[in-house]
């Protein structure tokens, strides 16, 4: 069975109407909830120039009554940034208001500025990940939590709200390269396969997933997912048409951000001419051609969560809106009758 989700970025062009902008998501969570997608999710980034974005906590929480039938992702908390008693409280929060509809993702993050801004490193994220994972879980599951870390002192610490899934939502990592992939082999339940690098990247990458599976004796995962970035329109040529200064924009500025220096050799340079960008890497055509282009993700990888991003900043919101359309009602059905 395979589910599909939506990814809401709440990324604008700086100096547009942030409440116009709300209504918007408002909207798309509201859309997908009545064509029946399973999930939906929110990133997380800070200072975000030329791109400003809302947050993922607020948004979550506001959205589960929206949407009662989605699942919840947090796709993906930076968790080096911050302290796991304050994480473990806000989250457990939303699994037990939203009725035990989270999923719970991480990761390191790569930007200097934000390391920066709260007070840490880029060589200090692995290690702050790790010790914040394993005092959020011992939160989550234990009654008092003492535990001494890097940059937090937990004394008989109390998660005094513990989330309605037991024992714990599901964890997934976002990861990028080859350490962080283990890393999500050995501590969480699923690797949520990122939608940035190239397909022949993430092939490989799958065997450094399985074999660090293997040495943790671990089986593959029940739920398996990845994100795509995905432009549906009556053909290929319409479809890269109608996304080309979208996805241009906004890989320019992941690109300033220096989100493709921290992609594995040889899949680490955004600021490349858009045919060779999207070549390999992102999902465009008509619905034939998209659905044809899932099957080959879920049957080469075994994706069964597939979780796409159809709004990129500045895109009208009758595009996006459209494009959802007409993923639940002619992809959908082809994937799921392929399958």
């Amino acid at each position: 069975m395979i589910q599909f989700g939506l990814m809401n970025r709440g990324q604008f062009p700086v100096g547009g109407d942030a409440a116009q902008h709300w209504a918007e998501m408002l909207e798309q969570v509201r859309w997908a909830e009545k064509l029946g997608f399973d999930s939906i999710m929110k990133g997380s980034h800070y200072t975000t120039h030329p791109l400003s974005e809302f947050q993922q906590v607020p948004f979550l929480a506001r959205i589960m009554a929206e949407a009662p039938s989605l699942r919840l992702i947090a796709g993906v908390v930076l968790l080096p940034l911050h302290k796991p008693l304050d994480i473990a409280e806000q989250f457990a929060n939303i699994d037990v208001m939203s009725g035990g509809r989270l999923i719970f993702g991480v990761g390191i993050g790569y930007r200097d500025v934000e390391f920066r801004a709260f007070g840490t490193t880029f060589k200090e994220a692995g290690p702050r990940l790790e010790e914040g994972l394993a005092a959020i879980k011992r939160l989550w599951t234990e009654d008092k939590v003492s535990m001494i870390g890097s940059h937090f002192e937990l004394i008989e610490a109390v998660c005094t709200i513990k989330p309605a899934q037991k024992p714990m939502p599901p964890i997934w990592t976002g990861a990028n390269a080859d350490i962080a992939i283990r890393r999500a082999a050995r501590l969480t339940d699923a690797w949520f396969v990122n939608p940035h690098n190239r397909l022949d990247t993430i092939e490989r990458q799958m065997e450094v997933y399985k074999r660090e599976l293997d040495a943790c004796n671990k089986p593959f995962p029940a739920e398996f997912p990845m994100m795509r970035e995905v432009v549906v329109a009556a053909s290929r040529e319409e479809a890269m048409r109608m996304a080309q200064p979208y996805l241009e924009a906004k890989y320019s500025a992941y690109h300033q951000w220096g989100q493709d220096k921290v992609m594995p050799a040889g899949d680490n340079d955004f600021a490349i001419d858009f045919e060779d960008l999207v070549q390999d890497r992102f999902l465009f055509g008509s619905p034939e051609e998209i659905a044809a282009q899932i099957l080959d993700l879920v049957r080469r990888f075994g994706v069964n969560h597939f979780v796409m991003g159809v709004q990129f900043p500045g895109m009208p919101q009758k595009m996006v809106l459209d494009e959802m359309q007409m993923l639940a009602e002619e992809v959908f059905p082809l994937v799921r009758s392929g399958l």
